[in-house]
């Protein structure tokens, strides 16, 4: 999955092994001593250097879930008569689908998958720019592209990339698209990166906006308070990042504020006395290891080779 996407989530690793996320991080710490991949946050990519950019047929699979609710969320965030820049990506490609019920809306964006997504909403504007196709995400790039921008003004930009950190801001592993990326942002007031939790605190080439020109930061929710992804969101929030949590499974009216207090777990029912738990194994046996006692660990390594 690895080796064939660039980048792959622990929740999409744990769907597909049908295991818990805590016993695939482990296994994933066991296959980064071996070499065979490199841990991210939230996540894992390929080894060697800063991560590459998967083409956009890995990029629809890779946490569609996740960028389904981060866009909900962040459709949310636009109002009747705005006018925006949306950039480019399969998240950002995710939004526009949201915006075509918003009256009144102005779009300008790079992006033909953007375009393509309002391109019936009688009730939005699309406004495209110039440049160059580039093929692997269906965006315009190049100085046609960044041109056409010049002296533009909007509200907000939704823009996403390859990788966020509180260090170095929002970047990608195109030069020439981050540097339209750079140009759509200079173009707004406020500025909303759009990032799934396997992008925090992973680093790619070339810098699209530093941190602190972000005003908002739109991802999913994440798993334990100690993960190295909810410290990278207390770091951008320290940098004056608002950050905004999708809940998965939910449509969210209005931003959540981070952290979250979480709600405590439901109590499960205690068995009468003498009675075992559905599923408990009798003094003696051992619980029978799931996929006929493979261990996690190699099956996640056959699917990295």
């Amino acid at each position: 999955m690895v080796r064939a996407n660039g980048a792959v989530s622990l929740r999409e690793l744990a769907r597909v092994v049908q295991t818990s996320e805590v016993t695939v991080r482990r296994d994933v710490r066991a296959l980064e001593a071996e070499g065979l991949l490199d841990r991210r946050h939230g996540g894992a990519v390929l080894p060697g250097g800063f991560s590459r950019e998967p083409g956009y047929p890995q990029k629809t699979h890779l946490a569609a879930a996740e960028k389904s609710a981060i866009a909900d969320l962040a459709a949310g965030l636009v109002e009747e008569g705005d006018a925006i820049v949306v950039g480019a990506g399969t998240t950002t490609q995710e939004l526009a689908r949201r915006l075509a019920r918003v009256p009144g809306l102005t779009v300008v964006t790079n992006s033909l998958l953007v375009a393509q997504a309002l391109a019936h909403a009688n009730r939005v504007e699309v406004v495209m720019t110039g440049g160059t196709l580039r093929g692997s995400n269906y965006a315009l790039v190049g100085s046609g592209a960044e041109q056409s921008l010049a002296g533009l003004r909007v509200t907000k930009a939704f823009i996403s990339g390859s990788g966020l950190t509180a260090e170095r801001g929002l970047s990608t592993a195109n030069m020439l698209s981050a540097s339209v990326d750079r140009a759509l942002v200079q173009s707004a007031n406020e500025v909303i990166v759009l990032a799934d939790h396997t992008k925090l605190g992973a680093d790619s080439m070339f810098q699209t906006v530093a941190t602190d020109a972000i005003t908002r930061l739109v991802t999913d929710e994440h798993t334990a308070a100690e993960d190295p992804t909810a410290r990278e969101l207390d770091a951008l929030a320290d940098c004056g990042v608002q950050i905004s949590v999708a809940a998965l499974g939910l449509t969210a009216e209005a931003p959540a504020v981070h952290p979250q207090p979480s709600a405590a777990p439901p109590r499960r029912p205690v068995p009468p006395a003498g009675l075992a738990a559905p599923g408990t194994p009798l003094p003696g046996q051992r619980r029978p290891a799931p996929h006929g006692g493979l261990p996690i660990a190699a099956r996640l390594a056959e699917r990295i080779r």
